[in-house]
């Protein structure tokens, strides 16, 4: 299994995408990883690093893609760059997976130009794994597309529930449309003409999923435009952080709550770990040809150790081909 990395990409490159790779080239005997990036900032981190070197190729890169950079303008300019070598060696071999933490909408760009789209999927969308009350719930789309027609919304139902079902194994995965209200008719005309294609698509469709639902357990994907997807996603990750701030500070205010925090110290270690992003790896990139995972921007070496993990697994449930198996049966049945 061939995964090729951005090196350059993130607030804590290359040292993050490194660490990440030489962790996983020590666990995971199946896998090769190349990393794309300037190679006299690179190598050095590799020294010493007890690892199976024949398994890691460095490509050697110029440029890099900045987070302040305009995204089709830096792609088509920075030709050289880490981010796009990556897409271009990714087009050439659609078998692999490719991860960045780097520019988002410049990665969402360039995987649409460079690695395609998959026939029929009228767009990518962005699909994250987060904590549940039991298990995981994958959240699509998460910021790939703020404007989104009922048809995008159907196919991000088809294309999580694939992914759930061959990376999570789950059976039948519960799909849900993000909503304010759980009633067949509540919505906006977005999400009501949603409605009626989730529930015809070839799917496990549970009904609208409202803001209270969405980490329960009682969903296993929920669908949302981008624009809905990204807030939410930035709300959580607030909420967890305050939240966890919170009950620190609370913590030391007293000695009694010192000695509960003790009691308590097993309890609250499965909770931070549950709530830490950089267990869940990376962020997907859904109908393109090949597979594109976006990692966090502060990734260290543990987020991109678990992006590893996780693409192993989409490699191994060759969820691309079912995607776009799946996509063209319902095209066809469309046309019909």
């Amino acid at each position: 299994m061939k995964i090729i990395i951005d090196a350059m990409g993130g607030d804590n490159a290359p040292k993050a995408a490194v660490d990440g790779a030489i962790a996983a080239l020590r666990d995971f005997s199946d896998i090769e990883i190349v990393l794309t990036g300037d190679e006299q900032a690179v190598k050095p981190l590799l020294g010493g690093q007890g690892y199976d070197a024949g398994r890691l190729t460095v490509v050697h890169t110029a440029e890099v893609i900045e987070m302040n950079d305009a995204p089709v303008k830096a792609i088509k300019e920075k030709k050289d760059s880490s981010m796009v070598r990556a897409m271009d060696l990714l087009s050439k071999d659609p078998r692999a997976m490719m991860i960045s933490a780097g520019n988002t909408g410049a990665l969402v760009a360039g995987s649409t130009l460079l690695v395609k789209r998959i026939p029929g999927i009228k767009r990518p969308a962005l699909a994250s794994v987060l904590p549940a009350a039991k298990g995981e719930v994958l959240l699509i789309d998460g910021g790939a597309n703020v404007d989104c027609r009922p048809a995008y919304l159907q196919q991000f139902g088809i294309m999580g529930s694939i992914f759930m079902s061959k990376v999570f194994g789950l059976e039948k995965p519960r799909v849900g449309l993000i909503n304010n209200g759980g009633e067949e008719e509540k919505g906006s005309e977005l999400t009501k003409e949603a409605y009626q294609l989730l529930k015809a698509a070839p799917i496990n469709f549970a009904g609208n999923a409202e803001g209270r639902d969405l980490l329960s357990g009682g969903f296993d994907v929920v669908v949302c435009d981008g624009f809905t997807g990204n807030i939410l996603l930035k709300f959580l990750e607030g909420c967890a952080k305050t939240i966890l701030g919170m009950l620190k500070g609370y913590i030391v205010e007293s000695a009694q709550a010192k000695l509960g925090a003790v009691m308590m110290k097993g309890a609250f270690t499965k909770l931070k770990k549950k709530m830490d992003y950089t267990e869940y790896g990376a962020a997907l990139l859904l109908g393109l040809r090949g597979g594109v995972m976006k990692a966090h921007g502060s990734s260290n070496g543990r987020a991109f150790y678990s992006s590893i993990r996780e693409a192993r697994k989409f490699i191994s449930g060759d969820v691309v081909s079912v995607i776009k198996e799946e996509i063209g049966k319902l095209n066809q049945a469309t046309a019909d």
